[in-house]
């Protein structure tokens, strides 16, 4: 009878607030101000739950300044939010009505607390994002350059090499990141004594998955994306698929489980085993993306390198 939970909508210039409990809504400002307003005001008493969507960078100060203050937030993909107005009749969409929906959500849905990431770690994911759009772009000035005419093919050059500096730089800042605390720096030595987990798959995993080590393998494979979800009806047994989850992550487990494959026994191993079963290559290559995430997820959570005796009954 006293949970009370709490739907905060986000925009960029104002936090819209509502209750479940006193069907209260109001708005503060989205600044240092308003955020240490909010989180007093929230504090007594704290509520049961309190939930806010990924609005692309624009929820980390509150999100991060309310668990700092030891307040239950969690941050949602707004996908699941829409889906679940939708299915409750509420179609209309106004900044007030989304952090009523929030607050519903928060009550009917009690997403999972998950960690929140830290001042550090966030640092490091912003340095890890940066380096992915740096690589993207050299990709596409790649495949521009083989396209464009002679009066631009110099200019193209030009930038490919400023691009490629830039991902050297970044890749310094990465390495004196990590190197700056004991446990990345441990957790990082972990996570590269797998062969076919590099630096790229390390920093991402430590940036983007701070729950690394804490979660079973279920848990974790669903948390990136890699669970295979069921498509079921009546009679119908339909093919099962991944969906949701960190996909920036994902891609990047998926090169280096490409890489896996060809030098990291167990991994060849099992996608043999699977192909020779008749497995189609997608179907394969998502369950050795998933094999070679417990593997690492248990070591983190054990403390211990690679050690393929050990590894195979994983």
């Amino acid at each position: 009878m006293n949970e009370h939970f709490i739907g905060i909508d986000i925009s960029k210039d104002y936090l819209d607030i509502a209750d479940s409990a006193t069907q209260k809504t109001w708005r503060t400002s989205n600044d240092e101000t308003g955020i240490a307003d909010l989180t007093k005001r929230l504090s007594t008493p704290a509520p049961t739950l309190i939930v806010i969507e990924a609005t692309g960078g624009l929820e980390t100060p509150l999100a991060s300044a309310l668990a700092a203050n030891q307040l239950p937030v969690v941050v949602v993909n707004p996908r699941q939010v829409r889906d679940f107005a939708k299915a409750t009749g509420q179609l209309a969409k106004t900044d007030t009505l989304d952090a009523k929906t929030l607050a519903r959500f928060a009550a009917a849905v009690r997403p999972e607390l998950r960690q929140i990431k830290d001042q550090e770690t966030r640092e490091l994911a912003a340095l890890v994002t940066r380096r992915r759009q740096l690589v993207e772009m050299l990709s596409t000035e790649k495949t521009r350059l083989k396209q464009v005419s002679k009066p631009i093919l110099q200019n193209v050059e030009i930038h490919i090499a400023w691009l490629k500096n830039q991902i050297r730089e970044i890749d310094q800042d990465l390495s004196k990141t990590l190197k700056r605390s004991s446990v990345w720096k441990e957790n990082d030595q972990i996570i590269q004594s797998v062969p076919g987990a590099g630096p790229v798959l390390s920093v991402n995993l430590l940036a983007n998955v701070p729950e690394l080590g804490t979660l079973n393998r279920r848990q974790i494979a669903a948390l990136i994306g890699l669970a295979p979800l069921n498509r079921d009806s009546g009679t119908f047994r339909g093919r099962r698929c991944i969906w949701g989850g960190r996909a920036s992550v994902r891609s990047t487990l998926y090169m280096a489980t490409v890489t896996a494959m060809q030098h990291n026994s167990v991994i060849r191993t099992f996608y043999q085993r699977l192909t020779a079963k008749g497995k189609p290559f997608k179907v394969a290559i998502t369950a050795c993306m998933r094999k070679l995430l417990n593997i690492i997820n248990t070591m983190v959570k054990n403390r211990t390198q690679w050690n393929e005796n050990l590894i195979l009954g994983a």
